[in-house]
């Protein structure tokens, strides 16, 4: 009989974009990522799209409601079968709150080299610094 392994685990996360500025969340948790800041998001629960992953996700985290926009940056692959993705996301509904983070904070371009961030997240800074550059 085959074995079967298990399937790849994919976490999104969501970049808000608001007035020039990006919304980021600080862990909470695990002790070995509480206080790093990262792009709230979490699991894609079997059967959920990557869209309907992170909508769930941010309005279990952060109280709102999103569309999920264009990819932001690349896919990362974690050495435990995780892929992250991130994509741009914009809120149609609800108040920003730290439903599940530590704190949330909206930073700036030039901030956001500045943050001790996630070690994965890192890979999506040029990306997200060149999404605050943009107009509108």
């Amino acid at each position: 009989m085959p074995s079967s392994s298990p399937a790849p685990l994919v976490v999104v996360a969501g970049a808000l974009v608001e007035q020039g500025a990006l919304l980021v969340a600080q862990r909470a948790r695990p002790p070995e990522l509480a206080g790093l800041w990262e792009l709230p998001g979490g699991k894609v629960a079997r059967g959920e799209t990557d869209a309907e992953a992170l909508t769930r996700e941010l309005r279990e985290e952060l109280g709102i409601t999103v569309t999920v926009g264009a990819r932001v940056g690349v896919e990362i692959a974690l050495a435990t079968a995780t892929t992250l993705r991130a994509y741009l996301v914009t809120r149609t509904g609800g108040d920003v709150a730290a439903h599940d983070h530590h704190a949330l904070r909206w930073v700036r371009g030039p901030e956001l080299e500045t943050l001790p961030w996630v070690p994965a997240d890192r890979a999506w800074l040029p990306d997200l610094a060149a999404l605050l550059q943009s107009p509108g």
